[in-house]
């Protein structure tokens, strides 16, 4: 899969990352940072996560990892990481809203005071 179809990033890949940056988690941890980060304004269901999870793992953003140590066993539970090349696009994708917000301001579309 050419990562040409993840730029710009689609929301759910990105908040994907976003939930990968600091730590590592299984498919169900990532659904709820997910809608913890997001103050529940984005929830995951299953499909969702699953197939955006399958994109992420084709263009070598995330990888799979073993169970942090911490964790409780089992088997059933695949952990996921963000990768070098996933930091660098989130990294691409949160400078490119950033940009966008810019020119909202700028439009006087969004104030300040809220980002």
């Amino acid at each position: 899969m050419p990562k040409r179809k993840l730029d710009p990033l689609p929301t759910t890949a990105f908040q994907i990352l976003l939930a990968l940056a600091d730590r590592e988690l299984h498919g169900y941890g990532i659904m709820r940072q997910v809608a913890e980060q997001t103050e529940d304004r984005l929830r995951l269901g299953p499909a969702t996560l699953y197939g955006s999870i399958q994109t992420l793992l084709e263009a070598e953003f995330i990888e799979e990892v073993d169970a942090p140590a911490a964790a409780e066993p089992d088997e059933r539970r695949r952990y996921y990481r963000m990768s070098v090349s996933g930091r660098k696009a989130a990294r691409g994708e949160a400078d490119r809203m950033a940009g966008v917000l810019r020119i909202a301001r700028a439009k006087k579309i969004l104030g300040g005071e809220r980002v």
